[in-house]
Parts: C-alpha cells; structure tokens; sequence
C-alpha cells in the first residue's frame, strides 16, 4: 500500500505533467511515441515491399526468412550498445535515439516481414486465377486480390512488432537518455529501494501506452480490412499462425 501511495505522490509532484520538464510524463511519453513511431515506419519500409515480392512470385522462401530472421539471434540490449558505440565515434549520429532505433529496427523485422510473406502466400490460389482468368496483371491482382485478403495477417504482424517494441524502447534507457518511459524504470532501479515507487509508474505508464496503441491497432482494422475479410474464419487461423511464427 505504501509504495502505491508513494508512487500517486510522485505522479503529484510539481512539473511532473509539465512538458519541458525533462523527467516529466509528458516528455518521455513524446520521446517513448517518437521512437516506437520511427521504428515501426522504418521496418515497415524495409520488411513489406521484399515479403509482398516475393511471396507473389512464390520465390525464395527459405533465404528471404533466414536474413531477416537474423534480428532474432542477436539480443536487442546487444545491438543498441553496438550502435550506441558507434555513434559516440560519429558526431553526426545521435547517441540517445538513433542507436535505439537501430536496434528495435531488427527486432521488428521478423515478425512483420513472416506475416506479410505468409499472408500473400496463403489468399487462395483459386482466386488469384480467377483474377488472372479476368485479364488483371500482376500489379493489379497484387493490389486488389492478395493485399485485401491478406491484410488482417499482415496488421496482425505489425502489430506483434509494436509491442515488442513499446516494451524493449525502454532498454534504451539504461545506455542513453533515451528510452522513454524506461528511463523511471532503470533510475529506479539505480536508487534503490526508496524509489520502487518510480519502477512502478514506468511498468504502468509502459502497459498503458501499449493498451493505447492496441487500440489504435483495433481501430486501424475495422477500417482499413474489408468487411468479407474480417468475418473469415480462415483468415484468422492463418493470422494466429503467423503469429506465433513471428
């Protein structure tokens, strides 16, 4: 009970809702959104157009998963100290956010480009041939056949991505100023037992913020998938696969 009074406590303290504060909630709130929106675009730009390719063409299969699987065997901590090293050797590069991104970067690749390859290569073939039996040529049926259907199983991987990485952009913290909301995790930690309470509101205020964005996911679905789409049953099969496959 205690620590929870001491944590509302902290929550009331003078400027801790001011936004130039740089410990306020605000502050590292922007800085926890900026980072997980940054990286999202980035492995969204780097992992979908390859996946879409060549599961269309039905190629390299085995190659294209191992390369981005990579992300996967080297630890997220590893990679954003490699980065973080390198950056303190180039003046240009930002030490508190680019490292950190870097590395979130590899961590959302798998399971981003695995649905969406995934997705492309489980819509029916039938129905692909029916498109081709039309006259649609392979950018069309792409766009207008494979991309709807396979839509629910490529937000479903999006989406896996985002919350491994609003939980690990607070690893940043413990190498540069960044990290967000992990920056009251790691210096409570560092203080000890007197300042738990701080662990506390990090661990909350991390939930919140991926309760927020699953929201935002949930919204973006009812939107973007098309209405026959989200009512399939084996469209969300092939989305639970994938999913534990990335």
């Amino acid at each position: 009970m205690e620590l929870l009074l001491d944590m509302f406590a902290w929550f009331a303290e003078p400027g801790r809702w001011t936004y130039g504060e740089s410990q306020s909630v605000p502050y590292r709130a922007v800085q926890h959104i900026w980072a997980t929106v940054v990286t999202m675009v980035l492995a969204i730009l780097i992992a979908v157009p390859p996946a879409l390719y060549l599961a269309h063409k039905r190629r390299a299969e085995a190659l294209a998963s191992a390369v981005v699987n990579l992300g996967r065997a080297i630890p997220s901590f590893g990679l954003i100290v490699l980065f973080w090293l390198m950056a303190t050797r180039l003046d240009w590069l930002s030490g508190d956010f680019w490292p950190l991104v870097g590395a979130l970067v590899a961590l959302a690749l798998p399971p981003i480009f695995t649905n969406t390859y995934t997705a492309v290569r489980e819509v029916d073939a039938p129905t692909v041939e029916a498109a081709r039996g039309m006259g649609y040529d392979e950018k069309r049926i792409l766009v207008e056949v494979e991309l709807p259907l396979a839509s629910p199983v490529m937000l479903a991987g999006i989406r896996i991505a985002n919350v491994q990485v609003i939980a690990t952009v607070a690893i940043g913290a413990i190498v540069t100023n960044g990290g967000g909301f992990g920056r009251y995790i790691i210096d409570g930690f560092a203080i000890g037992a007197g300042a738990y309470h701080r662990v506390l509101a990090g661990a909350i205020l991390v939930a919140a913020l991926t309760l927020l964005f699953e929201g935002g996911y949930w919204l973006l679905q009812r939107i973007v998938i098309p209405r026959g789409v989200q009512g399939d049953t084996s469209v969300g099969k092939v989305a639970n696969t994938a999913g534990a496959a990335g």
